[in-house]
């Protein structure tokens, strides 16, 4: 079989599963549909949210970027996005999970190709729905992800490592954990290397809690993170690379659908109550009703922002010296830091609409975990430490000549 019709083939059997049952776009809305009417009890109980996610592992939805060789959808960045953005309309905690896991599969996907046991977890991902978490914080380095102080031990055709993980979200819950370390004892904290492991090449000890403001289903608890497993578990390309041409692109663009959701959620309930108070009042505008265009236009906004780096990512996927440019490498870590920021603006726009109807907890225009959870936006991997890391190489970018360059 040449490359063509390798090629043919893969596609006809994506086609014919996609043609036995619902479209990915109906697979996330029954999701979303579990995931809302679950998201209070998430939020208040600070749970994981199992219904959701049994939703989602009947959906198929955890395998769908996996190719169709592998038994996946063989989906693409902006199907993923939109299913970020779907869950996020309805609970931000599945969002952000869903979001995490998408990026570790990814991965997986753009970098195990051809390594037999990368290739299995494929296809446990796309067979038993497998949900894989991911071990990045560490010890007193906060979300500074490229730097590592716990280093893998090699020992003959084993690996050993032990990790402070202050921070491992749903890693109770997970089949898998994607981790970075360092490459060796003697190695430098930024030479580090990537690990896929299954379920039983590790074990966690519980340090820390996680009683937090919002995001509260992600349980994004604290670990001892004690791993032994075979060395086919490390990805054999350097985390620099992966880091630069996947772990970084996808984690900014599912997040920040992720937090487009939840605007957009909180955009619909101002859109609601501006509607209701226009009605019994006979076409009288609401006070702020000035907020509601202010929400609509920075929603806007942000989705337009996604949407433009998704387009160049999908344009550049494949070509490592366009996504090593520092004009893309900047573009896509800002991303983060603008879409947070401007995510938090959305709801609290929408918010100042509705006033103390989305201010209260009790309502149907309550607004109150939508702000709470998008709080994290900016939180979660710092745009501080983002901005600062990012001073120089945004200063040797060069500005454009002109609107289309």
């Amino acid at each position: 079989m040449n490359v063509r019709e390798a090629v043919l083939t893969v596609d006809e059997t994506q086609t014919s599963f996609l043609e036995q049952g619902p479209s990915l776009v109906e697979r996330a809305a029954r999701t979303a549909a579990t995931a809302a009417a679950d998201a209070e009890g998430v939020d208040r109980d600070a749970r994981f949210p199992h219904k959701a996610f049994d939703v989602a592992r009947e959906q198929k939805l955890l395998g769908v970027m996996i190719p169709a060789e592998f038994g996946g959808f063989g989906a693409s960045i902006h199907d993923v996005t939109d299913v970020c953005y779907t869950l996020g309309r309805a609970c931000a905690s599945t969002a952000m999970i869903y979001a995490m896991h998408t990026t570790k599969v990814a991965c997986v996907v753009r970098h195990g190709h051809g390594i037999p046991w990368m290739e299995t977890m494929m296809r446990r991902v796309a067979r038993d729905q497998w949900l894989l978490a991911s071990s990045t914080t560490e010890g007193q380095n906060g979300g500074n992800i490229r730097a590592s102080a716990a280093a893998v031990d090699v020992a003959g055709d084993t690996v050993s490592l032990l990790r402070d993980a202050t921070v491992i979200s749903y890693g109770a819950e997970a089949d898998g954990l994607v981790t970075i370390a360092r490459r060796a004892t003697d190695a430098s904290a930024s030479d580090q290397v990537l690990l896929a492991l299954a379920r039983d090449d590790y074990s966690l000890k519980r340090t820390l809690g996680w009683e937090t403001l919002g995001m509260r289903g992600t349980c994004s608890t604290g670990f001892e993170l004690k791993v032994d497993c075979p060395t086919d578990r490390v990805f054999p390309e350097a985390y620099d690379k992966i880091h630069a041409q996947t772990m970084t692109p996808f984690a900014h663009l599912c997040w920040s659908s992720a937090w487009a959701g939840i605007a957009a959620a909180a955009v619909t309930r101002a859109q609601a109550f501006v509607r209701k108070a226009a009605r019994t009042s006979g076409g009288q505008m609401p006070p702020a009703a000035a907020h509601f265009t202010a929400a609509k236009m920075s929603l806007a906004k942000l989705r337009a922002l996604i949407s433009a780096n998704i387009d160049a990512f999908a344009r550049a996927e494949h070509d490592e010296r366009a996504l090593g440019s520092l004009d893309f490498q900047s573009s896509i870590t800002l991303l983060k830091v603008q879409a947070s920021e401007l995510a938090v603006e959305t709801v609290m726009h929408a918010m100042r609409t509705a006033g103390l109807s989305g201010y209260r907890n009790d309502g149907e225009f309550t607004m109150g975990r939508h702000l709470r959870d998008v709080l994290s936006s900016p939180i979660m991997i710092n745009n501080d430490r983002i901005l600062a890391n990012a001073a120089t190489s945004t200063l040797m970018s060069g500005v454009p000549l002109s609107l289309h360059d």
